[in-house]
């Protein structure tokens, strides 16, 4: 079973440090991630998603090549590309894989303007080391689907790198 972590960082630039660390930690085996998505609250109070994956270019990528391969066995291979292509994007903008969209909406609707949420789903993970390795970037627990105990750990590391500065 997967955890859901939500993080709130001051900024976006923040959020993607920190995401950019857990990818480094995923390479070296410490941690699985499922979905690792920054929601960032604009000015104007939209809420922005940054996700991990564009499924819609995913989508189109794949939808070319089988278009274009299509289109080859019936001597059009252009049009094969640009059907591909569309239908691929439509597909892929349809897909939502990992967490939920609209509950991030809902819950980076609360921030302040400018404020980022980075959204991790975490399959497992070696949890003191990879504690130990993002307590140092501060943060403040938004939500998590981690046991009360755990969550109270995260908490007091991310808060003694806030009072530490």
């Amino acid at each position: 079973m997967s955890d859901l972590i939500a993080i709130v960082y001051p900024t976006e630039a923040k959020a993607e440090e920190v995401r950019q660390r857990l990818f480094g930690l995923q390479k070296e085996y410490l941690i699985q991630l499922g979905d690792a998505v920054i929601a960032v609250k604009t000015d104007n109070g939209k809420v922005k998603l940054n996700q991990m994956v564009n499924t819609t270019a995913a989508g189109a990528t794949s939808g070319s090549f089988w278009g274009l391969l299509i289109g080859v066995l019936f001597l059009n291979p252009l049009v094969g590309v640009a059907v591909g292509a569309a239908s691929g994007a439509i597909g892929g903008a349809l897909t939502d894989v990992g967490i939920n969209d609209t509950f991030m909406k809902d819950l980076a609707g609360n921030l302040q303007p400018g404020n980022a949420a980075l959204f991790v789903l975490v399959r497992e993970m070696t949890a003191d080391k990879v504690l130990k390795e993002i307590a140092g970037y501060g943060g403040v627990v938004l939500k998590t689907s981690l046991d009360e105990t755990k969550e109270q750990v995260l908490r007091d590391a991310l808060q003694k790198t806030a009072s530490a500065e």
